[in-house]
């Protein structure tokens, strides 16, 4: 232990603490059922780790379609693993996400209120304020729209209980733990080994080389035999060292605006316990604390300048912050009241313990109800993309093709053989610098789909890389004679392109079932004009 630093003993559970666990889980629960929508189809990038997770299941290796290369398109590697054994013991691949997610997320609840209790000694009241503050979070809405984030998550908080007590020097097995556990946070997101690394980090300066030597032996062991035992299997199995959305989203480029998004997205969740760490400068050995969490956690905030924020649905890259944040503030105001020598309750008189008890129980309900407010996901409804995907499905089993810029739902609810055209899933693509006409032409495709921002009636797109992959597309569609079967949108300046080949046998009924859809806007709820018609007569 460092020297002249105090480290709060641990706290023993008991039935008391047991008892508000099991609150706490029943309330979540309530919460889920009463102000959540779970029938919401899966969110695009959810939809994409769940075809993978399918073919797994099936037989079929871990590939983006049956009978190809295997494609490491899923960057949640274990989480994919996971759910496809489950959908192998008979589970729906929707079922199987769902039960992982929901599992985690309670785990989660009940690991922050035991953490706190357990680390720091805190009150029940503060490590309750805690559980419940991320119980209204974000964890759930990711498990209703398909996302793995809360099963990363769960990892999470037991690497960082085990940081918290490597930096207490508790537990001779701590250090080989917290090296398993960081591994694991690896395997689940690649992300998760800087994550590891930052904890360790975080430890070694608390207590010095010499008094973490063994963390890092175990973690550098760990990480090197078991860890690169997995990436030279992953190596020579992909093909490529790295998750192929790594070679799409990197680049070796800086993205200013991730991290501006990151500061913001995690500077928001974690506002309320910002005044723990302004009191945390009273002293010395409380702005040390202060720094072991914000190693982690600013550290991992900072990471996000390297990679793309495309994808990054409601922050879910970084709700990771959270609990580190969560589990780590008690610690920082415990002895508050006597580093400012501030009365013991048991002097207080009635009134003012009355009186103090309503101030915290507002101050809790008001920060819960903050992060209520701020989770609230955007209205979703039925979405069109769900709707042409059941349609082409009828098709599924005649070898036939689609070339599409939205390549979760469509690919994964089809079953068609899919060309992710943005590159995400094709190392073709990643690798050489984005879709061309000529790749096009290899794979002929029936049905050519992407997501632009203008239409037949507006022509006006953007100047970026997306508006150009949808200008190949469409070039590529109209110079072979591609019927237009649909531009659906609210506004001719964000619609959905459906174009069919003229030489498939089904090219009537697929233009004819497409310009039939009901399609529905999903961010809206309501029904998509096809522009593509009002442009056959209407302007340009």
């Amino acid at each position: 232990m460092t020297k002249g630093l105090r480290v709060t003993p641990r706290r023993t559970l008991d039935g008391t603490d047991v008892a508000v666990v099991v609150i706490l889980l029943a309330a979540t629960g309530l919460y889920a059922s009463g102000c959540l929508t779970w029938s919401l189809h899966p969110f695009e990038d959810a939809a994409i780790l769940m075809r993978y997770a399918l073919h797994a299941a099936e037989g079929h290796g871990i590939v983006w379609n049956v009978g190809e290369a295997p494609v490491d398109g899923a960057t949640d590697f274990l989480f994919m693993v996971v759910v496809a054994g489950l959908a192998r013991l008979g589970l729906t691949v929707e079922g199987a996400v769902r039960m992982v997610c929901l599992a985690s997320h309670f785990l989660t609840v009940a690991l922050v209120y035991l953490g706190v209790r357990r680390l720091h000694g805190a009150s029940r009241w503060l490590a309750a304020l805690s559980a419940a503050y991320l119980a209204v979070g974000p964890g759930l809405r990711f498990a209703a729209a398909y996302f793995g984030t809360p099963f990363f998550v769960v990892f999470v908080v037991v690497t960082w209980w085990l940081a918290f007590r490597l930096r207490d020097g508790a537990g001779r097995w701590t250090p080989a733990l917290f090296a398993l556990s960081g591994l694991t946070m690896g395997l689940i997101r690649p992300e998760g080994v800087f994550l590891t690394l930052l904890m360790l980090g975080a430890v070694v300066w608390w207590r010095g080389l010499r008094g973490s030597w063994k963390a890092v032996a175990w973690t550098a062991g760990v990480f090197l035999v078991l860890g690169g035992a997995y990436f030279a299997w992953r190596w020579h199995y992909f093909g490529h060292p790295l998750p192929n959305p790594f070679y799409k989203k990197g680049g070796g480029a800086l993205y200013w605006d991730g991290l501006s998004w990151a500061v913001r997205i995690a500077g928001k969740a974690c506002l309320p316990f910002g005044l723990a760490y302004v009191a945390a400068l009273r002293s010395r050995e409380a702005t040390r604390r202060a720094i072991f969490s914000l190693i982690p956690a600013a550290g991992f905030v900072a990471l996000w300048l390297l990679l793309s924020p495309e994808g990054n649905y409601f922050g879910r890259f970084q709700y990771a912050v959270l609990p580190i944040v969560l589990m780590a503030w008690p610690g920082l105001v415990e002895g508050i009241a006597r580093d400012w020598r501030l009365p013991p309750w048991g002097e207080l008189g009635r009134r003012q313990r009355v009186a103090l008890a309503a101030l915290a129980a507002v101050f809790a309900v008001g920060v819960v109800g903050y992060h209520h407010r701020l989770s609230r996901m955007p209205i979703r409804s039925q979405d069109g993309r769900y709707q042409a995907a059941m349609l082409l499905r009828q098709y599924r089993g005649k070898g036939y093709t689609m070339a599409v810029s939205e390549a979760g739902l469509l690919p994964f609810v089809s079953r068609w053989r899919a060309v992710d055209t943005w590159g995400l899933n094709d190392p073709w693509i990643a690798h050489h610098g984005g879709l061309t006409a000529e790749y096009l032409g290899r794979h002929r495709p029936e049905v050519v789909m992407f997501h632009a921002y203008f239409s037949p009636v507006a022509t006006e797109g953007r100047s970026d890389a997306w508006n150009a992959m949808c200008l190949t597309l469409k070039r590529y569609a109209e110079q072979r004679g591609y019927v237009h079967a649909a531009a659906f949108g609210e506004t001719p300046y964000d619609c959905h392109h459906y174009y069919v080949r003229p030489g498939c046998p089904d090219a009537a009924a697929l233009v004819a079932g497409i310009r039939a859809l009901d399609y529905t806007w999903m961010s809206s709820g309501r029904r998509a004009v096809n522009f593509a018609l009002l442009g056959e007569t209407g302007p340009r």
